[in-house]
């Protein structure tokens, strides 16, 4: 995807000027008044695909750790005036933003919410990769301020980098124990996860716990819980077919008894004299 323009005047600047007068000639454009389509699909279906594993199990660890945020992809991201003058719309592959309330948005307008991204994920290709690690780069370290930014290549998993905002630039992070790299805007990790999502077998971006655990998603979460419930009913029915193992080695021993019994009584011994 393509993304704002990268200019970065200093305030004072005649563009910063022309901006700040154009911000007030269009009156602070909302979500509502700002194109949110481009109509150009993601690069790939594991583009797609890799954009879903990243944002739908975040929002559930989100919604689980009762911390408010928005968590999208694909979706324009305003940050500028300049962007409507120049009809530059499009916006990060994934971006989240913390401390925000839930809710469906067409865009992320940051003068209308009150803050930008606090991490950034741009996801690359063949025709994206040099603007990403550039001109991107540079406009979510400049314009933007992006607290953490990260780049991965869905075909070529070693093509992966992150960077933390340090003092107005990115330093580059380094991989922990578990081999990924530690947003700590949000206390988890991004790995490299061998594995088979949607039907596709890849090496895919996930979001991890610090100790190396991935975030499952809807259809994990429901495999395991119908795992535990399959576990339950085998532990049940053993429980069953051992009380029922049981109660027949009762029924054996009393008729064993009975028929003891009964042969006493026949050679006229009174059984219950030999208790």
């Amino acid at each position: 995807m393509t993304n704002p323009a990268t200019s970065n005047p200093a305030i004072g600047e005649p563009e910063a000027i022309e901006e700040q007068e154009i911000l007030e000639e269009i009156v602070a454009p909302t979500q509502d008044d700002l194109p949110s389509d481009d109509g150009i699909p993601m690069e790939t279906q594991r583009h797609k695909l890799q954009m879903d594993l990243l944002v739908y199990p975040l929002n559930t660890w989100l919604t689980q750790e009762q911390r408010s945020g928005f968590v999208n992809g694909n979706m324009f991201v305003y940050f500028s005036p300049s962007q409507v003058r120049n009809q530059d719309y499009r916006g990060p592959d994934v971006f989240v933003v913390l401390d925000v309330p839930p809710g469906e948005r067409k865009s992320w307008v940051v003068w209308q919410e009150g803050k930008g991204p606090d991490v950034v994920i741009e996801l690359l290709s063949d025709s994206t990769r040099e603007r990403d690690k550039t001109e991107k780069k540079r406009v979510y370290q400049q314009q933007l301020r992006v607290p953490e930014y990260f780049w991965y290549d869905p075909f070529n998993p070693d093509d992966f980098a992150g960077f933390s905002l340090q003092r107005g630039l990115y330093e580059p992070l380094t991989l922990n124990e578990q081999n990924g790299l530690v947003s700590q805007s949000l206390g988890l990790s991004l790995v490299r996860w061998q594995g088979e999502y949607a039907g596709v077998e890849a090496v895919w971006l996930r979001w991890a716990s610090l100790d190396g655990t991935v975030l499952p998603t809807v259809q994990e979460i429901a495999l395991a819980e119908h795992q535990r419930a399959e576990e339950e009913r085998q532990r049940a029915e053993e429980e069953r077919q051992r009380a029922e193992a049981a109660s027949q080695r009762a029924e054996q021993e009393r008729q064993r008894a009975d028929r003891l019994a009964a042969r006493l009584r026949e050679l006229g011994i009174d059984p219950e004299q030999l208790t």
